[in-house]
């Protein structure tokens, strides 16, 4: 009897990190990579995805020992704003190679909400290096923040770091609002902080740089008020984003997933402070899962054809192969259509 199976695919700044299984069932083999999907004037590049995709499907499948992968669903990091040569060529590739016949292209955001809180309506805060909100009333998706550490992602890893740094700068120059505390642990970390400015702004990763302090407020915030003032304010903006995009009907629930979760009661405190200010109607919960989870939850839904999260084209982005009569050559074409009858969400 031939096993179908699906392919979970989490794309994201430090590589893929990829799961197959059977629907139903937890997934049995799982895999990652180190090397992040590269993007340039077209978007992320389909063809890198599926160069180092391929190999660990394929690896994967027999592992688990399914015959087939019927459903393929692929979350990326920018899919967003970055992903229109992902939704040009993504579905027929994975066709062409692995044989999968239905495919789901999601932005990571909507993974993280799927592990979070399932099909359920509510917001998710995906809070990382930066931060996003992202929340659904099931009939469409609302997002806020998301803008990078120059222009947004305010209540991050990188906001906090650099909030941190500002205090300790503030301190070294003698100006109201700084912390001798902070001066000392950037000092620390860094070095002096006069070479903090050559240190940063010519570095690509600098917002991982900026984050990599967050932990150190969060340890002087006990005892330092400065550090406790920041995490209040990132609370709050975090607060601010995520009430942007919960539904104001019905019992929504609200979950925090991501790295920044892992502060602990510093930020988690005034988080949920917060959110019960804000968000008055909600209910505050655990996030289930993470985004790979969440691409094995639409995986399983999408090959069961009872996925009830919305679709949209720069959200979730569901597709399906279909082949063509050969052509001259003897090869037999394949097409990506839309089945709206199995997901009402894309029509």
């Amino acid at each position: 009897m031939t096993v179908a199976g699906y392919l979970a695919v989490d794309s994201g700044g430090s590589g893929l990190r990829v799961a197959v299984g059977v629907p139903g069932r937890t997934p049995s083999a799982q895999r990652e990579t180190r090397e992040p999907v590269r993007t340039g004037a077209r978007g992320i590049d389909p063809a890198h995805l599926m160069s180092q995709l391929t190999p660990l499907a394929r690896e994967l499948a027999t592992e688990a020992g399914v015959d087939e992968l019927g459903t393929a669903v692929v979350g990326a990091a920018g899919f967003a704003t970055l992903g229109d040569a992902l939704r040009a060529e993504l579905p027929d590739a994975l066709a062409r190679v692995l044989g999968v016949r239905r495919v789901a292209l999601a932005a990571d955001a909507v993974t993280a909400y799927a592990g979070a809180l399932g099909s359920r309506p509510g917001a998710v805060l995906a809070a990382g290096t930066g931060l996003i909100a992202i929340g659904t009333d099931l009939t469409g998706w609302r997002r806020a923040d998301g803008w990078g550490h120059l222009l947004g992602d305010c209540g991050g890893g990188a906001w906090i770091g650099r909030a941190g740094l500002e205090a300790a700068l503030r301190a070294h120059d003698g100006r109201a609002g700084g912390s001798p505390a902070l001066l000392r642990c950037a000092e620390e970390q860094f070095g002096p902080v006069r070479q903090l400015p050559g240190l940063l702004y010519p570095r690509t990763d600098r917002a991982a740089v900026l984050a990599s302090f967050a932990p150190r407020v969060a340890d002087l915030s006990a005892d330092d008020p400065v550090a406790a003032d920041i995490l209040r304010v990132a609370a709050r903006h975090m607060a601010d984003s995520a009430a942007a995009v919960c539904p104001v009907d019905g019992a929504p629930e609200v979950a925090v997933t991501g790295g920044l979760s892992k502060m602990g009661d510093p930020l988690l405190v005034p988080l949920r402070e917060e959110l019960a200010r804000r968000l008055p109607h909600a209910r505050q919960v655990p996030p289930e899962g993470d985004p790979l989870y969440g691409a094995v939850r639409i995986a399983t839904e999408l090959a069961a054809v009872r996925l009830t999260l919305p679709g949209e084209p720069t959200m979730l982005h569901v597709t399906a192969a279909t082949r063509k009569r050969a052509d001259k050559s003897g090869r037999i074409p394949l097409t990506c259509t839309l089945p709206e009858q199995d997901h009402p969400g894309n029509q």
